[in-house]
């Protein structure tokens, strides 16, 4: 049986102004309009002979990890969570020291949440490929069959054959666009997927040679962890002094027993908005239009519409993603430097790197429709049966008003519901908790005011998702 392990760390921060640190782009529908990245990975297993996935993901990002895996019908699966990012090889050592404590040395298929994958049949191919070298001790990566010279992706060498793969010869850094074509006209070289496949005992012998600190430190944080209904906890004071290091770094380049097995399946990491706009279907004038969108005279663009009418007019070769809180326009060759104005948004103090207008949070959802000098209006969605926090504020007061369905408040020493069309309020101070009763989603207008109204004016008394 193969134990699919998915790696769903990372910012994304290229895929500004959809990608954000709070809601990255292996949670975003990028390539499906339905699916998330993450979501799309999972359902690409579809007809391997597998077990349940191990998620590995952010802290930060737990509840739409498992919300997103709720909608799979996947809500028992295990969700392993960092407490900091440390980099692949860390996080597939808990994931490998996991699976050996809870199954008898599976082997582990390692896939990133964010990769993009248009041939699955191809895909199962060369996984079914892998299966037979990863069962005789072999450590194997996934080599994508190069189709131009390419300076974004490092490359592995391929020696020679073993089974259906190959011994890697070396791994070798990004090149420059002389030296990709070399690659690219030798046949010799292949795209490094940040794909692997082995049994777990084997990934840990080979850590415990190479990087044995990572691997005592991984084991220490996990045993000294806690399990938090399907989230497996490990100890953040401990796993914070784990070494930063990659799968290629601490294991792939060292070890004899690295094999590639070649992967032709219409494969893309996207890292860029010219990533996405190459891989997306386009119209007659070679533009991808996503939402609400006209254009006139323009050609060979990217344009995505979140909240509003975009237009575009005798341009060419732009990127252009409308979200309710920002816009980016950019020049298609120039589109690596989003990361620079996010670092630019972060050392300005603003927020717009970090979520969205739109907030998700175990119980649902708020909007954050207006905001002014001591007052604040939010528009919240409580999922059926959920229920915020019980929780009060020395800041600020709130006003609700029900939109359609029926709050079940507790204000104070009172409990009772409120329809729609009738609203309460919440005075500062005062222990309070809102919760959806019915079968039908909750929606409602709070408006706070006060003298500070930021989100981390919340004493928390009692809380079912485990929220400090």
């Amino acid at each position: 049986m193969i134990l699919p392990v998915i790696v769903a760390g990372g910012n994304g921060s290229r895929l500004w102004p959809l990608s954000r640190q709070l809601n990255p782009k292996q949670f975003l529908p990028l390539a499906d309009a339905e699916l998330s990245m993450l979501q799309a990975t999972i359902l690409r297993l579809q007809g391997l002979d597998t077990a349940a996935p191990q998620l590995i993901c952010n802290e930060q990002h737990r509840f739409l990890a498992a919300e997103q895996l709720r909608q799979l019908n996947l809500e028992q699966a295990n969700i392993l969570l960092e407490p900091i990012g440390r980099n692949t090889a860390p996080a597939i050592a808990l994931a490998a020291l996991q699976a050996c404590k809870e199954s008898q040395d599976p082997i582990l298929l390692v896939l990133a949440a964010d990769h993009l994958i248009k041939d699955v049949p191809a895909f199962h191919a060369s996984i079914q490929a892998a299966l037979p070298l990863a069962q005789d001790g072999k450590l194997v990566t996934f080599g994508i069959v190069p189709d131009r010279p390419e300076t974004g992706y490092g490359y592995i060498e391929k020696g020679s054959a073993v089974g259906d793969g190959f011994a890697v010869n070396r791994f070798v850094e990004k090149p420059d666009l002389a030296t990709a074509g070399d690659y690219l006209a030798s046949g010799n070289f292949f795209w490094n997927s940040g794909m692997f496949m082995f049994r777990a005992s084997r990934y840990l012998q080979e850590l415990e040679e190479f990087q044995p600190q990572i691997l005592a430190v991984c084991r220490a944080a996990l045993e000294a962890g806690t399990q938090d209904m399907h989230f497996t906890r490990v100890d953040s004071d401990i796993f914070a002094t784990c070494p930063d290091d990659s799968i290629d770094y601490a294991v792939m380049e060292n070890t004899r027993d690295a094999v590639m097995v070649p992967l032709d399946a219409g494969w893309s990491d996207i890292g860029s908005w010219s990533a996405l706009w190459d891989v997306s279907n386009k119209d007659a004038d070679n533009n991808v239009l996503k939402g609400d969108v006209l254009s006139q005279a323009s050609r060979n663009s990217y344009v995505h519409a979140d909240s509003r009418l975009v237009t575009i007019v005798g341009v060419e070769d732009l990127v252009v993603v409308e979200t309710k809180d920002a816009v980016l326009v950019a020049h298609k060759d120039r589109v690596q430097d989003v990361k620079t104005i996010v670092e630019k948004i972060k050392a300005d103090g603003r927020h717009e790197h970090i979520n969205h207008r739109e907030v998700y949070r175990p119980w649902g959802m708020y909007d954050s429709i207006d905001n002014g000098h001591r007052y604040q209006v939010k528009r919240i969605t409580v999922k059926p049966g959920a229920k915020l926090s019980v929780q009060m504020h020395h800041h600020r007061a709130e006003h609700w008003i029900v939109v359609s369905g029926t709050a079940k408040v507790t204000n104070g020493e009172r409990t009772y519901l409120v329809c729609e069309n009738e609203s309460t309020y919440i005075p500062i101070g005062q222990i309070h908790a809102l919760e959806n009763p019915g079968v039908i989603p909750l929606e409602l207008i709070e408006v706070q005011s006060g003298s500070y109204l930021g989100e981390d004016d919340i004493v928390r008394f009692e809380d079912k998702y485990g929220r400090a």
